[in-house]
């Protein structure tokens, strides 16, 4: 599925995600700055976290209580290999039914877990976002 957006429209098409896909781990691909975290903050607002989000570059996942379970939310740009990711306890995480987005997904391909969405993100020249789920 392919969708481009604006801002405005950010939380509809977050919705459609949540609504559409049935895999609840789900990698994020895209430059930097072409819009990972503002689309993850919509997915966690969807799924009703009323905690204030954000990135977690430097603590590598956070964690938020949704209304129907737990979202966690990883940014593993800073691993230097899959072993860190494995002393952090990672695989508890993917393996917990809960929603688990990650961002840099491409640093430990190896502990993903079989069953995932893939969305790619990319900034249109009109400013707009596309977004591709796969």
């Amino acid at each position: 599925m392919e969708y481009s957006y604006n801002l405005s429209e950010i939380d509809s098409i977050a919705q459609q995600i949540i609504n559409q896909n049935p895999e609840k781990v789900i990698l994020f691909h895209g430059e930097m700055g072409a819009g990972k975290t503002t689309f993850i903050k919509a997915l966690a607002k969807v799924l009703g976290v009323e905690k204030a989000t954000s990135s977690p570059t430097f603590s590598l996942v956070n964690e938020y209580e949704a209304k129907e379970g737990l979202v966690y939310h990883f940014d593993v740009y800073r691993l230097k290999n899959e072993q860190e990711a494995f002393d952090f306890g990672i695989e508890d995480y993917l393996y917990s039914g809960h929603w688990c987005f990650i961002e840099w997904a491409e640093k430990i391909p190896n502990l993903i877990p079989e069953n995932h969405s893939v969305i790619t993100l990319s900034m249109l020249e009109n400013g707009n976002r596309k977004i591709i789920l796969n």
